[in-house]
């Protein structure tokens, strides 16, 4: 793979203290994802923002307002990173698709493939830009429109399961799998407009544990053990 996005779950950022950031996991991600820029693999990330908000559990204000507090949770959790990866030797852009004044910059297709030409980690904060879209949605969205060769689904669990894991102490976890049957059988390793999008545009997805040790570079180097989506 030659250029890969890579999706953080918010709550993974967080680690053992369930919200905000975890700055020794964020270092450790960020030490995975420069050996695979030092290997020359063009990286994007998005990131959620769980670790924050989550407009979906809120049934006092309206679901626009919700989704546009949650937008803005991915906005802090991509400056916050971004640096994080500066930190540990890399350089980084963070687009929006909203203005964000001397923050962020606003996302073009353009821009962003060039950026990555040029050696930088490209964040990608804010979702979409729209309500009722979901940070999985606007990671497939970007994934496509900067033809990335796979989505890399780093989560809080180490793969798709047939039933939740946290629930379900005998969930089966699943090697291999078609987006279809994702969708069919309604396992939610992303929302049902990313998973259609997925399935249309004919984009992999290879689902894995962020805290299973070295899991980013196993993960672009084969030696993979969450779950691959197939297209």
């Amino acid at each position: 793979m030659k250029r890969v996005l890579l999706k953080l779950s918010g709550e993974a950022l967080a680690g053992d203290r369930k919200t905000g950031f975890d700055e020794a996991t964020c270092i450790g991600v960020a030490k995975q994802v420069k050996q695979i820029v030092d290997q020359g693999v063009q990286v994007a990330v998005v990131t959620g923002g769980g670790n924050f908000w989550r407009g979906r559990t809120s049934e006092t204000i309206d679901r626009t307002k919700a989704d546009q507090i949650g937008m803005l949770a991915t906005v802090m959790n991509c400056i916050y990173v971004s640096d994080i990866f500066r930190h540990v030797g890399m350089r980084t852009e963070v687009f929006t698709p909203f203005v964000c004044g001397a923050f962020t910059t606003l996302f073009s297709k353009d821009a962003a493939v060039e950026a990555l030409g040029a050696g930088k980690v490209v964040f990608f904060a804010g979702g979409t830009g729209h309500p009722y879209f979901s940070t999985d949605t606007g990671a497939i969205l970007r994934a496509v429109e900067i033809e990335a060769d796979a989505m890399l689904l780093a989560k809080a669990i180490d793969g798709i399961y047939d039933s939740d894991p946290k629930e379900n102490p005998n969930a089966k976890k699943f090697d291999e799998i078609s987006i279809q049957e994702v969708i069919d059988r309604k396992l939610r390793a992303v929302d049902l407009t990313a998973s259609i999008m997925c399935l249309e545009n004919r984009m992999p997805m290879l689902v894995f544990g962020l805290n299973e040790k070295n899991s980013i570079v196993e993960t672009i180097s084969g030696t993979f053990t969450g779950t691959k989506v197939t297209v």
